[in-house]
């Protein structure tokens, strides 16, 4: 039984407690792996045809024991791997026959087997045989490597036999034989690679996991081997992220290693950085290869507090079961339930600190300035919508007022007014947004203001027009303008932005002149879209920003507060073969009794 005090919980909850607490959590999650584990092991028992050519899982949960006797240490290396978590959880699924998978269910039944063979290996116990499961001529060893024994069938299995300090892999007449040294590559073998982080006692390894067929987030994934150039690329990016966690959060970097220790390098993506991780797979992160170390920095933070609050909540409730997607995220494109919602407070909450501290250490850094300005606000309205959230328990409420207590400490900072106004724009943009695709106008209502349009009445009052949540997006949506604001505001951004902004996934010319401060130039071009296609998401939100820009504080409040009344008008007005109006002339309208 793993329980934690209150006063842990609010040191939790504040961010706070260091490595003990941390490793508490993993600890509270390798007793919730052991029981799925003992759990496969049981269903399979009880129908043996599961395990296809293996033998009886039992076996290698006899090896498991073999290896905690010789060294229980290595025991725990392979079972508080993050991989381990996701294996465990995909098998369950797939004997419960909630999820498919193309791989045949022996061979993830057969997992049990590669696990139990790492574990015996990291114990050096002397002299074993086992069998492995082969996949596609791959045969895992998790928190070592991956065996390649080249052309096979789809699936067989191997022998794993290891005598007098020697490790081979055997199926037929193919053979590997491990190197002495698991993380050097060699014939047959790819070791599992490492990046050396920090100096003094905050010096660790994080794992650059490329191999492990659990590491992906929904099912598993094909090796896919770094370039040793990328490989490289990695190692440096991440010394200097580290180096900067270290001097700027001081906190997180005492806690953050006995967290976060496996990283899945995924490939660029272009002006942006992707990262996620999986509360069944504690101690991993899925992130997209930077550009820069600070963005690496604080995707860091940002997981490393996904994963916190993934093992926390093994042990504690903060909310109900209710996982209706009918609620606002300014992190999320799409409506998001209260649990997604609470996980995304506390990792960007841990954003802002880091760009708060990287401002105040470089108060001249407008990029820095407006990620803190941006995020602080986020955070702040999200825990004001979701504080007296009824599926919240009393967990729940108390978590969140401690987050929202260390964050009363950013009302008094003071951003760059550069930023202050970037940061309100883009939030003003996604939310907005967010709005015209997930909302739907009551249609009674809009027919009554388009008939008043037509017949030249007084723009109505819309405050009172009701609408419906629907996860199911009215349009695509690209957040173009944030990524090319950030390039904007960052090192030598004017002639950047003019060299790359065709680059920026669905940026348009209006879109590069909004963010150049060409707040005219983007209004024409805005119009010149719409009249384009006058449905367009983008282009109808970067009017009604263009717009605040240049002055036009009506129609633009219109706009961006109730884009969807706006374009459910118009699509009416369009729809009685009337003559088109333009998009900011009905807003204006709208706004006369807004």
């Amino acid at each position: 039984m793993h329980t934690f005090t209150w006063a842990e919980f609010d040191l939790l909850a504040r961010s706070e407690g260091g490595p003990d607490l941390v490793r508490r959590l993993r600890t509270a999650d390798r007793s919730r792996r052991l029981l799925l584990l003992r759990d496969i092991i049981d269903k399979v028992a009880a129908a043996p045809s599961l395990s296809g050519p293996l033998p009886s899982p039992e076996r290698a949960w006899d090896l498991l024991v073999l290896a905690q006797e010789t060294d229980p240490a290595a025991l725990d290396e392979v079972l508080t791997h993050p991989y381990t978590g996701s294996w465990a959880g995909h098998t369950t699924r797939l004997l419960r026959q909630l999820t498919t998978d193309p791989r045949p269910l022996w061979v993830h039944i057969g997992h049990i087997y590669s696990l139990a063979a790492a574990a015996a290996v990291r114990a050096r116990v002397g002299n074993f045989r086992t069998s492995v499961p082969v996949w596609r001529g791959d045969v895992t060893l998790p928190t070592l490597g991956l065996v390649q024994l080249g052309d096979a069938p789809e699936c067989e299995t191997a022998e794993l036999h290891s005598s007098g300090g020697r490790i081979e892999i055997r199926t037929g007449d193919r053979v590997v034989v491990l190197p002495a040294d698991p993380a050097a590559d060699a014939p047959g073998w790819q070791g599992i690679r490492t990046a050396e982080l920090g100096t003094g006692r905050r010096r660790f390894s994080v794992r650059l996991d490329d191999v492990d067929p659990y590491r992906g987030l929904f099912g598993p994934m094909a090796p896919d081997r770094l370039r040793p150039e990328d490989l490289a690329t990695w190692r440096a990016l991440l010394g200097e992220a580290w180096e900067l966690i270290d001097r700027l959060l001081p906190g997180f970097a005492d806690a953050l290693p006995a967290g976060l220790d496996t990283i899945v390098p995924r490939p660029p993506f272009p002006f942006r950085l992707p990262s996620a991780s999986s509360g069944e797979a504690f101690g991993s992160a899925l992130i997209s290869r930077p550009e820069d170390p600070v963005t690496l920095a604080a995707a860091l933070v940002h997981e490393f507090q996904h994963i916190r609050l993934g093992g926390l909540l093994q042990v504690v409730r903060l909310h109900n079961d209710d996982r209706t997607e009918r609620l606002y995220a300014p992190w999320r494109d799409d409506p998001r339930p209260l649990g997604g919602v609470v996980h995304g407070i506390y990792a960007f909450f841990a954003v802002a600190e880091f760009y708060r501290a990287l401002g105040a250490e470089q108060p001249d850094d407008v990029l820095a300035a407006f990620e803190y300005a941006h995020w602080r606000y986020q955070v702040v309205r999200t825990l004001e919508t979701v504080h007296a959230d009824e599926a919240l328990t009393e967990p729940g409420r108390r978590f969140l007022a401690h987050v929202a207590e260390r964050a009363e400490a950013w009302r008094h900072d003071e951003i760059l007014a550069i930023a202050e106004h970037w940061s309100d724009l883009i939030a003003a943009d996604h939310h907005a947004g967010w709005r015209l695709r997930h909302l739907r106008p009551a249609p009674e209502a809009i027919e009554l203001i388009v008939g008043g349009w037509l017949r030249g009445e007084p723009g109505p009052a819309i405050e009172d027009v009701g609408t419906t949540l629907t996860t199911e997006a009215d349009g695509d949506w690209a957040n173009a303008r944030a990524d090319l604001l950030r390039v904007r505001l960052g090192d030598d951004g004017a002639r950047r932005a003019q060299a790359v902004w065709r680059e920026v996934p669905g940026a348009t010319e209006a879109d590069f002149a909004l963010v150049d401060g060409r707040g005219e130039d983007s209004v024409e071009a805005y119009r010149t879209e719409l009249r384009s296609d006058p449905d367009e998401p983008t282009a109808l939100i970067g009017l009604g920003l263009a717009l605040r820009v240049t002055g036009d504080e009506a129609a633009a409040a219109v706009l961006l507060e109730r884009p969807e009344v706006v374009r459910a008008v118009l699509r009416g007005i369009r729809g009685r073969s009337a003559p088109e109006p333009a998009t900011e002339d009905v807003a204006r309208w709208l706004s006369a009794a807004w």
